[in-house]
């Protein structure tokens, strides 16, 4: 696929090819992410919405499109590597780390006891977070030039069936215009979302089978 961009006067559709990312436009939606707005990026399951973590504002953003408050928010981490998962959880055992080590990068959302660097990021008394790692090299891209992880959600509801549109960047352009500033289109998404697993206190319960297989 040849990269593209449009606008209108709120949000950016822009086509990255996965196996030929184009720097420029990873630029672009690093400038986006900077300044605090939110994002729809691609990742090993299904499309995701997405914002800077190191950016309050931002957060607050991404606590309003949940319809949430920031203190309560239930979002996940996405790290570019196993060490920098570190600086965002507690110490892990040595179990702990294996499984992660086995199964990232992949699609899964692994929680953690959080570390007070999220207690502060958030602004509150956070015991858990939600830690991935994809596989998909557009995402992994923009990590990397961000220098820090990025906040993710999705962008339905649990309560929500999964519909097509959650895998078809353009149906999320058009339905989502007036909330995201950019939308990154990686190609088609999967209509399943991560696989969660609680790894706290040393145990392994599957609260969400989705895309990975547990290894």
């Amino acid at each position: 696929m040849e990269a593209f961009g449009f606008t209108n006067d709120t949000i950016m559709l822009i086509e990255i090819n996965n196996k030929n990312i184009d720097s420029r436009l990873i630029d672009q939606v690093v400038q986006k992410l900077k300044k605090g707005e939110l994002v729809a990026l691609p990742t090993d399951s299904i499309y995701t919405i997405a914002c800077d973590l190191k950016n309050k504002k931002a957060l607050k953003k991404l606590s309003d499109f949940k319809n949430t408050p920031i203190k309560k928010a239930s979002f996940s981490i996405i790290c570019e590597n196993h060490s920098s998962i570190s600086d965002y959880v507690k110490p892990i055992d040595r179990k702990t780390f294996k499984i992660l080590k086995r199964n990232l990068p992949g699609p899964f959302t692994f929680i953690l006891h959080a570390s007070s660097i999220v207690s502060k990021l958030f602004n509150s008394n956070k015991k858990e977070i939600g830690i991935r790692m994809s596989s998909n090299n557009i995402i992994n891209e923009i990590i990397n030039k961000l220098q820090n992880p990025i906040a993710v959600s999705s962008l339905y509801d649990n309560e929500d069936i999964l519909l097509e549109y959650f895998t078809d960047p353009f149906e999320i352009f058009q339905r989502h215009e007036n909330t995201i500033a950019l939308i990154v289109d990686g190609g088609k998404g999967k209509l399943i979302a991560s696989t969660v697993v609680n790894l706290k206190d040393n145990d392994v319960e599957i609260i969400r089978q989705g895309a990975g297989v547990l290894k």
